[in-house]
Protein backbone atom coordinates (compact mmCIF):
# COMPACT_ATOMS: atom_id res chain seq x y z
CA UNK A 1 0.00 0.00 0.00
CA UNK A 2 1.57 3.36 -1.08
CA UNK A 3 0.99 6.11 1.23
CA UNK A 4 1.53 9.01 -0.18
CA UNK A 5 0.20 10.40 -4.45
CA UNK A 6 1.93 9.80 -7.53
CA UNK A 7 4.44 12.45 -8.42
CA UNK A 8 1.81 14.11 -11.51
CA UNK A 9 4.53 13.54 -13.99
CA UNK A 10 5.23 9.62 -13.05
CA UNK A 11 4.23 7.11 -15.34
CA UNK A 12 0.87 5.80 -14.88
CA UNK A 13 0.32 2.94 -12.83
CA UNK A 14 -2.09 0.82 -14.97
CA UNK A 15 -4.39 -1.52 -13.41
CA UNK A 16 -3.91 -5.50 -13.35
CA UNK A 17 -6.85 -7.65 -13.51
CA UNK A 18 -7.37 -7.96 -9.74
CA UNK A 19 -7.03 -3.86 -9.21
CA UNK A 20 -9.68 -3.91 -12.08
CA UNK A 21 -11.75 -5.93 -10.86
CA UNK A 22 -11.78 -4.89 -7.56
CA UNK A 23 -12.10 -1.14 -8.92
CA UNK A 24 -14.90 -1.99 -11.36
CA UNK A 25 -16.55 -3.62 -8.08
CA UNK A 26 -16.42 -0.05 -6.08
CA UNK A 27 -17.24 2.28 -8.87
CA UNK A 28 -20.16 0.38 -9.72
CA UNK A 29 -21.77 0.20 -6.29
CA UNK A 30 -20.62 3.84 -6.21
CA UNK A 31 -23.00 4.74 -8.83
CA UNK A 32 -25.89 1.92 -8.19
CA UNK A 33 -26.07 2.06 -4.42
CA UNK A 34 -27.72 5.92 -3.74
CA UNK A 35 -30.51 5.48 -6.93
CA UNK A 36 -31.69 2.18 -5.46
CA UNK A 37 -31.39 3.66 -1.72
CA UNK A 38 -33.21 6.88 -2.47
CA UNK A 39 -36.02 5.19 -4.43
CA UNK A 40 -38.11 3.91 -1.58
CA UNK A 41 -37.73 6.65 0.93
CA UNK A 42 -38.49 8.87 -2.36
CA UNK A 43 -41.79 6.70 -3.23
CA UNK A 44 -43.10 5.96 0.65
CA UNK A 45 -42.36 9.07 2.20
CA UNK A 46 -40.91 11.85 -0.41
CA UNK A 47 -37.89 11.99 0.92
CA UNK A 48 -34.45 12.22 -0.66
CA UNK A 49 -31.73 10.14 0.30
CA UNK A 50 -29.59 13.22 1.58
CA UNK A 51 -32.75 14.76 3.00
CA UNK A 52 -33.20 11.42 4.91
CA UNK A 53 -29.29 11.03 6.16
CA UNK A 54 -29.34 14.67 7.14
CA UNK A 55 -32.69 14.32 9.31
CA UNK A 56 -31.38 11.13 10.64
CA UNK A 57 -27.98 12.47 11.68
CA UNK A 58 -29.85 15.17 13.33
CA UNK A 59 -32.16 12.28 15.16
CA UNK A 60 -29.18 10.63 17.03
CA UNK A 61 -26.73 13.69 18.08
CA UNK A 62 -27.71 15.12 21.34
CA UNK A 63 -30.64 17.72 21.83
CA UNK A 64 -31.63 16.49 18.08
CA UNK A 65 -28.74 18.97 17.01
CA UNK A 66 -25.82 19.83 14.92
CA UNK A 67 -23.47 22.20 13.48
CA UNK A 68 -24.19 23.27 10.26
CA UNK A 69 -20.34 21.83 9.30
CA UNK A 70 -20.24 18.73 11.34
CA UNK A 71 -23.95 17.99 9.79
CA UNK A 72 -21.85 18.43 6.05
CA UNK A 73 -19.42 16.11 6.95
CA UNK A 74 -21.52 13.24 7.89
CA UNK A 75 -23.52 13.68 5.86
CA UNK A 76 -20.81 13.87 2.58
CA UNK A 77 -22.38 17.28 1.59
CA UNK A 78 -20.75 20.64 0.44
CA UNK A 79 -21.61 23.29 3.09
CA UNK A 80 -23.79 24.89 0.60
CA UNK A 81 -25.55 21.84 -0.54
CA UNK A 82 -26.43 20.93 3.23
CA UNK A 83 -27.57 24.99 3.15
CA UNK A 84 -29.79 24.38 0.60
CA UNK A 85 -31.27 20.90 2.11
CA UNK A 86 -31.99 22.43 5.14
CA UNK A 87 -33.42 25.53 4.07
CA UNK A 88 -36.14 23.09 2.50
CA UNK A 89 -36.42 21.10 5.41
CA UNK A 90 -37.29 24.46 7.74
CA UNK A 91 -39.61 25.41 5.14
CA UNK A 92 -41.71 21.90 6.27
CA UNK A 93 -41.53 22.29 9.62
CA UNK A 94 -38.70 19.82 10.20
CA UNK A 95 -35.32 21.83 11.26
CA UNK A 96 -34.97 24.70 12.78
CA UNK A 97 -31.62 27.12 12.46
CA UNK A 98 -30.07 29.21 15.06
CA UNK A 99 -26.67 30.65 16.24
CA UNK A 100 -24.84 28.61 18.44
CA UNK A 101 -24.86 30.08 21.97
CA UNK A 102 -21.67 28.46 23.05
CA UNK A 103 -19.87 30.36 19.48
CA UNK A 104 -21.80 33.05 17.40
CA UNK A 105 -19.94 32.32 14.82
CA UNK A 106 -21.61 28.71 14.19
CA UNK A 107 -25.11 27.75 13.08
CA UNK A 108 -26.99 25.08 14.70
CA UNK A 109 -29.53 22.55 12.66
CA UNK A 110 -32.21 21.16 15.10
CA UNK A 111 -34.59 18.56 14.36
CA UNK A 112 -38.07 19.46 15.19
CA UNK A 113 -40.91 17.45 16.80
CA UNK A 114 -42.39 17.22 13.14
CA UNK A 115 -39.13 15.73 11.55
CA UNK A 116 -38.07 13.48 14.27
CA UNK A 117 -41.68 12.11 13.73
CA UNK A 118 -41.07 12.39 9.45
CA UNK A 119 -37.63 10.47 10.20
CA UNK A 120 -39.10 7.78 12.33
CA UNK A 121 -41.34 6.58 9.73
CA UNK A 122 -38.99 6.99 7.14
CA UNK A 123 -35.93 4.80 9.14
CA UNK A 124 -37.77 1.54 8.53
CA UNK A 125 -38.07 1.79 4.84
CA UNK A 126 -34.41 3.05 4.71
CA UNK A 127 -33.25 -0.10 7.04
CA UNK A 128 -35.54 -2.63 5.38
CA UNK A 129 -33.43 -1.11 1.93
CA UNK A 130 -30.05 -1.10 3.36
CA UNK A 131 -30.88 -5.18 4.57
CA UNK A 132 -31.57 -6.28 0.91
CA UNK A 133 -29.29 -4.43 -0.84
CA UNK A 134 -26.17 -5.00 1.46
CA UNK A 135 -26.18 -6.46 4.72
CA UNK A 136 -28.17 -9.52 4.84
CA UNK A 137 -26.17 -10.49 1.50
CA UNK A 138 -23.01 -10.48 3.40
CA UNK A 139 -21.92 -13.30 6.46
CA UNK A 140 -20.25 -11.99 9.61
CA UNK A 141 -17.08 -12.06 8.25
CA UNK A 142 -17.67 -10.23 5.27
CA UNK A 143 -19.57 -7.30 7.23
CA UNK A 144 -16.38 -7.20 9.64
CA UNK A 145 -14.43 -7.05 6.32
CA UNK A 146 -16.64 -4.50 4.48
CA UNK A 147 -16.47 -2.02 7.34
CA UNK A 148 -12.41 -2.28 7.78
CA UNK A 149 -12.18 -1.55 3.99
CA UNK A 150 -14.23 1.45 4.48
CA UNK A 151 -12.39 2.69 7.25
CA UNK A 152 -9.47 2.49 5.03
CA UNK A 153 -10.67 4.45 2.52
CA UNK A 154 -12.06 6.82 4.70
CA UNK A 155 -8.44 7.57 5.80
CA UNK A 156 -8.70 9.50 2.48
CA UNK A 157 -11.35 12.09 3.00
CA UNK A 158 -10.17 13.47 6.32
CA UNK A 159 -12.54 15.04 8.86
CA UNK A 160 -12.30 18.97 8.57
Amino acid sequence: MEDRPAEPDAAPRWLDAQDKAAWTGVASMIMLLPGRLEAPLQREHGLSLFEYLTLSHMSEAPERRLRMGELAFLTNGSQSRLSNVVKRLEGRGWVRRSPDPGDGRYTLAALTDDGLAVVRAAAPTHLRTVRELVLDRLGDDDRAVLGRITDTLALAFPRP
